[in-house]
């Protein structure tokens, strides 16, 4: 491994582009060899450290040559960017900078395997910091706003989308208190457009908005008037995965708003993934926390649709979510409503009436895991 890496170093200077190429193709073989454990990772990684000042610059100058470098050389750098010891000196040596800016030239044809490499690097916080441009106050947010601006102009009903990872970045951005501020922002508006990628068949896109807008709702306590700004798209994206797929009585359509009232009129694929369900689930109790998010709930007629979905659901990670929203509601409503009458007004039988009174003698609140990135392992190219 050292002998190889040696002749590396040599290689990357060479001006030939053949043999640039074979230079990359060691480092991208030896960076799936260490990372995935097919050989001594311990060993190996531990080679390539040595070596990481040099190799790791001159990979980044590869990625604005011809494609037959580029390519390979951004393939290696995804790899070795799911190391987190090398994805932060990645980091401090601007690559996310240089990703960007090759992502936006128009001669680049590496748009999928930049995405990817954000992806890696955005699951340190300072990748997220950077990509934010934090210490740049002229330039902060700019990143950001170009990325989420080609997330929701491309298209994901192709087999080729080129920007599907942004999703995942997004998620990883709003891990951070930093990132949810920024996102939340009225004026940048960000959220807004993010959330109306939901309607995507992409079920990559869709996963990381449903957890993106998850993380964003801890911002709930403080800024919930301007989550609440969107909830003419908000409300669709949360309640629409967990509401089941029956058509629901004219009565219920009656007491929702027509962006959800229209939807559950008519027959509906069920939303699969269970991430996304238990996702929007947890976004839902961290905004009715709030006395006005749980007025806004109501008011769509929120405890009918979760009724309706949780009747329905087989899940047993997805309807203990399901229960952690209706304790919640349950623990507010106590003082004001007898337990029998609640167990009559929402109908949930299946929550048992010892968790029941155990929340509400103790008046629990229970709070939620913090923000989450991204649950994928780091993102790895294909060969």
């Amino acid at each position: 491994m050292a002998t190889e890496l040696e002749e590396l170093v040599e290689f990357l200077s060479s001006p030939s582009p053949p043999v640039k190429k074979a230079a990359v193709e060691i480092v991208k073989k030896a960076a799936v060899e260490i990372v995935s454990g097919l050989t001594g990772s311990e060993e190996g990684l531990q080679s390539l450290s040595k070596y990481s000042e040099i190799l790791l610059p001159s990979l980044s100058r590869l990625l604005s040559e011809s494609k037959e470098v580029s390519e390979p050389s951004a393939q290696a750098l995804v790899n070795l960017s799911q190391n987190s010891e090398l994805a932060g000196k990645m980091i401090q040596m601007g690559l996310i900078k240089v990703a960007m800016d090759m992502l936006y030239n128009p001669e680049s044809c590496i748009t999928r395997l930049l995405v990817m490499l954000l992806v890696n690097l955005t699951q340190l916080d300072d990748g997220v910091s950077s990509l934010l441009q934090i210490e740049d106050e002229k330039m902060r947010g700019l990143h950001i706003m170009k990325l989420v601006r080609s997330f929701c102009r491309s298209s994901g009903e192709t087999a080729d989308d080129q920007f599907e990872h942004v999703g995942s970045i997004l998620v990883n951005v709003s891990k951070t208190e930093d990132g949810r501020k920024m996102l939340l922002e009225p004026k940048r508006g960000l959220l807004k457009q993010i959330i109306r990628q939901f309607d995507s068949t992409n079920q990559l896109r869709k996963k990381g908005v449903a957890g993106t807008i998850r993380n964003c709702s801890f911002e709930a306590k403080n800024q919930l008037e301007n989550i609440l700004l969107i909830s003419e798209f908000l409300w669709p994206a949360l309640l629409l995965p967990v509401a089941g797929s029956k058509i629901y009585s004219e009565e219920d359509i009656s007491k929702m708003p027509p962006e959800l009232g229209s939807a559950l009129a008519i027959e509906r694929e069920p939303v699969t993934d269970a991430d996304i369900r238990v996702q929007t689930l947890e976004a839902i109790y961290l905004i009715i926390l709030q006395e006005a998010g749980r007025r806004a709930f109501w008011s769509v007629n929120g405890p009918r649709i979760l009724q309706v979905g949780y009747e329905y659901e087989e899940d047993s990670k997805v309807m203990r979510a399901y229960e952690q929203v209706g304790s919640l509601v349950c623990s507010t409503l106590y003082l004001s409503i007898s337990l029998n009458h609640w167990l009559t007004l929402l109908n949930l039988r299946k929550i048992t009436l010892l968790a029941l009174g155990c929340l509400i003698l103790n008046q629990l609140v229970e709070e939620s895991g913090g923000p989450e990135e991204s649950s994928s392992e780091p993102t790895k190219a294909e060969s």
